[in-house]
């Protein structure tokens, strides 16, 4: 989820907009995804060249509160105005870098009620949607900006994120299998396909499509580790430990900061009977996600088994006060 800042740097005439995210696993799957949208430059925005100035150098440094400041003077001056729309278009999609979704979607309406968004605000205003958890708004607009540009496969792409997220797998599969046509090289779809056929078992399709992504997927700068994960999850549930350890070590490979794929070797070193192993991959998912309950109960279990029964119940404690409705097993 990082933001590429290169386009501020050669001239600091775009904002680009960050719409998170990379394909995720079966624990994690529904974040919005990464795209970057190239927005109104800074002078169509009609500023003076003072303020102009400043604002360029506040987004080429990446101070988006800075920028907001700028902004919102010139907006409050004429509210309803064509220019306030575009600089509200520009300063909702400088809150949505800085991880401000609400006031993103605020500042996007309030635009809207002027002039309508192009599509690339309005596919950006429904990843805010989803940001803040209003995911039938999010459908909405997809919806209508999958009437309004059918050949578009993103949009089928996130309708079925969002059926995915809702566990409603069959509708999600078509949505999935339609941005597929529409893309045929569209890795991520494959990723999030195999993830609904692995949750009705159907394990070798969902196999099958994982290799489809990794295939596809193989050749990008940055090839992504979630369809490895994926894999391995699924081959573990198969009772394949050798294939599901190779697919793993090579999702942590590509990723090391992803403590999911560090929590999955964990898992598939203690059954295999390496507990120690298993302890260093289980510590570094919890050192990298601080908030990740799982990993905790996980080496509660382990030093169980080892003796340690201090070490088992501190982690015991750890992982109720992060997950403080369970009840451990």
């Amino acid at each position: 989820m990082a933001l590429d800042g290169r386009g501020f740097s050669r001239a600091c005439l775009s904002a680009f907009l960050v719409l998170s995210g990379a394909a995720a696993s079966a624990q994690n799957q529904n974040r919005p995804d990464e795209s970057e949208q190239k927005l109104a430059t800074i002078e169509s925005l009609g500023l003076s060249a003072i303020e102009s100035t400043r604002l360029a150098r506040a987004l080429d440094q990446h101070d988006y509160v800075g920028a907001e400041k700028i902004l919102l003077p010139e907006i409050n001056a004429d509210p309803h105005s064509a220019s306030a729309a575009r600089r509200l278009d520009f300063v909702g999609s400088i809150y949505f870098l800085d991880h401000d979704y609400l006031n993103a979607v605020v500042a996007w309406k309030k635009a809207e009620a002027i002039a309508p968004l192009e599509p690339a605000l309005r596919f950006s205003l429904a990843m805010a949607y989803i940001r803040i958890g209003r995911s039938r708004w999010a459908r909405d607009v997809l919806s209508s900006l999958a009437v309004s540009d059918p050949k578009n496969a993103l949009y089928p792409y996130w309708l079925g994120r969002l059926d995915y997220d809702g566990h409603l797998y069959n509708p999600a599969i078509q949505n999935f299998q339609q941005a597929i046509a529409l893309d045929p090289s569209f890795a991520r779809a494959y990723d999030n396909l195999g993830l609904c056929y692995y949750y009705q078992n159907d394990n070798q399709r969902a196999i099958d499509s994982y290799k489809r992504a990794i295939e596809l997927d193989r050749s990008s700068a940055h090839p992504s580790a979630w369809p490895y994960l994926n894999l391995a999850i699924t081959q573990q549930f198969l009772n394949q430990p050798r294939e599901a350890e190779a697919n793993v070590r090579e999702a942590i490979r590509l990723d090391p900061s992803l403590p999911q794929a560090h929590f999955e070797l964990g898992s598939i070193l203690e059954e295999a009977g390496r507990l120690n192993e298993a302890v260093l991959a289980l510590q570094e998912a919890a050192r990298l996600d601080a908030s990740y309950a799982e990993p905790h109960m996980a080496m509660a279990r382990i030093y169980h088994k080892l003796g340690h029964e201090s070490e088992a119940h501190a982690e015991v404690q750890t992982y109720l006060r992060l997950h403080p409705h369970s009840t451990p097993q």
